[in-house]
This record gives structure tokens, sequence and C-alpha cells, in this order.
């Protein structure tokens, strides 16, 4: 199955329901931290997801200006399944999350807060460290820009 990527208002049921699902599943549960996921940017969000046979594997959250920045896009969220990895897919999900976050909200900086021990992953697609590192839900990241 491709990519599929879609506004807020055009994910079927189903798919909401899974997206929120894995989500949980990794930044709750897997990564052992409670806090709220329920934000009201995803309302204003592209979400971008790659699945097979119904399960999805992927996923991020692309925002416009405004919505997790003032002054930058922003691609948040970004996961892949626990059973998914060491295939490539969180390399091909960035890529194509930072060319869709610009053909959708327009070119310019995207901001993200990645987790620290993925610090060189985001380097290696071009982001820039922007500061110390933080705690963000109790987990350890890093503003990352990409101009």
């Amino acid at each position: 199955m491709a990519w599929k990527i879609k506004k807020f208002d055009e994910m079927t049921v189903d798919e909401l329901y899974k997206i929120l699902e894995l989500r949980s599943e990794v930044f709750v549960v897997e990564q052992n931290c409670a806090y709220q996921d329920i934000d009201d940017k995803d309302q204003h969000s592209l979400h971008i997801f790659y699945a097979e046979e119904d399960e999805i594997l992927a996923y991020a959250r692309l925002m416009p200006r405004g919505t997790n920045f003032i002054d930058a896009l922003s691609i948040g969220r970004v996961l892949v399944k626990k059973k998914a990895r060491r295939r490539g897919m969180a390399r091909e999900l960035m890529e194509l999350s930072i060319v869709r976050v610009r053909e959708a909200f327009g070119d310019g900086l995207i901001r993200i807060h990645g987790q620290s021990y993925l610090q060189e992953f985001y380097e290696s697609l071009g982001f820039v460290n922007k500061g110390d590192e933080f705690l963000e839900d109790g987990i350890p990241h890093r503003t990352m820009e990409l101009q």
C-alpha cells in the first residue's frame, strides 16, 4: 500500500481510531510516558501514514505555521510501529513529510522537538540542533530546524 496524506476531516473514523491507538501504543505505553495526546492540533494538520493489510505502521503529523510554532512549519508525532522498524520507513516518512509539509503550507523553516536519542537521525536529514536538551513529558528532546 502507498503512503496516504489526509486532512483531519478526510480521515475515516477507522483511520483516526487506528492512528490514535498507535500514538498511544508508541508514546504512552512503549515509552512509559503519561501525557495528553489529544491537543486540538490534529484538526489543523495533515496526517501522513502508511498501512499494510489495514494496519498502520508509520505516521506523522504535518503542521502549518501557527499550530505548533508561530513562525515555523512543524512535523510531529513521528512514529514507526515496533514490528516495522529497521526497514527504512522512518527515513522515508520524514523525507516525504518534509516535502509535503512545504507543498501544503508553503516553503520555509521547519522546526521540530525531536527526541534526543534521534538527534543524529534528524541531522542526517539536514536538521540542525538549536539549543540545549530539555524535557518534554519527561523525555529528553532537542529543538531542531531545517531551512
